[in-house]
């Protein structure tokens, strides 16, 4: 039992299960707005199982591709993935599994979803490989997450309309933004290995630019993704408390860069939820 136990932590380790927070409110949101309400437990199953499954799939290719690179940074040699708790193999098999429920996951939801399904998987998987020749790897992340609200408004009506797509920019913008700030970390190391990442690239104080210019586009686009969807007062307060917690995150981390995790984990894991219970107030009211 003990054993069992360990392994699941190992695997919670590589992927931290807990950091689904920053897609599942996305999710669930595209849902609401497109149902105009509940939209039902089947639905609300299946999209937290796709969520959960695509991601896992996303971080397990990443730290399959990185296992190398992670076991040479100090901050990520502990990595069950870089000291050697799960193998090579181990963690592919894992990849593969996931892929696969997320496939029939999205069979059981409607023919759009399943036929979108592969073509997903493949952007999410290409992330782990883009920072080796390109600093858009931050992008790719952001257009990752950014699937996540489109996801759910196909889940709800096998469509796509223009207010989804709004919601899915300023995700985009929100989780590059983010993720811009969270390589500040890796500077040195990146440097050192040849990636491509914008720090590495283009140093601290562009990178601190161009992460506050990517979440006033994610202000932006939001408020658009409100307007266009003609959500009320509560929605509009959503993207106000959102552009607040975004200016925090950039307080926090030009004031210290040892305050990037508490950045990036607990002021963005709050914004999706709160953003989440004001849509639905909103929808209530």
């Amino acid at each position: 039992m003990k054993r069992i136990v360990a392994r699941v932590q190992d695997f919670n380790e590589l992927v931290m299960f807990q950091h689904s927070v920053f897609s599942l409110p996305f999710i669930f949101i595209a849902m609401i707005v497109a149902a105009q309400g509940w939209f039902g437990w089947k639905l609300l199953a299946l999209g937290a199982l796709a969520a959960l499954s695509a991601r896992n799939f996303a971080m397990g290719v990443n730290r399959y591709a990185d296992r190398d690179i992670d076991a040479k940074n100090p901050r990520t040699q502990n990595r069950p993935n870089a000291d050697g708790r799960l193998d090579s193999t181990t963690i592919l098999i894992f990849s593969v599994v996931n892929a696969v429920v997320f496939i029939l996951v999205a069979y059981l939801i409607n023919p759009v979803a399943f036929a979108l399904s592969v073509p997903v998987l493949f952007v999410l998987g290409s992330y782990s490989y883009f920072k080796r020749f390109s600093a858009m790897a931050h992008v790719v992340l952001g257009v990752s997450l950014g699937l996540a609200p489109v996801a759910g408004v196909i889940a709800v009506e096998a469509a796509v309309p223009q207010w989804s797509v709004l919601l899915a920019l300023g995700v985009m913008f929100w989780v590059a933004g983010f993720d811009l700030l969270y390589s500040l970390q890796d500077i040195a190391f990146d440097k050192e290995e040849g990636l491509h990442s914008v720090p590495s690239v283009y140093g601290a104080k562009a990178t601190l630019f161009i992460s506050a210019l990517f979440h006033l586009n994610t202000v932006l686009f939001w408020w658009m993704f409100v307007w266009a969807a003609h959500l009320g007062v509560f929605a509009y307060l959503a993207v106000a408390v959102s552009a607040v917690m975004l200016w925090y995150e950039h307080r926090l981390v030009r004031r210290d860069f040892t305050k990037i995790d508490r950045a990036f984990f607990t002021v963005n894991g709050y914004l999706g939820f709160v953003f989440l219970i004001l849509v639905v107030l909103d929808q209530m009211v």
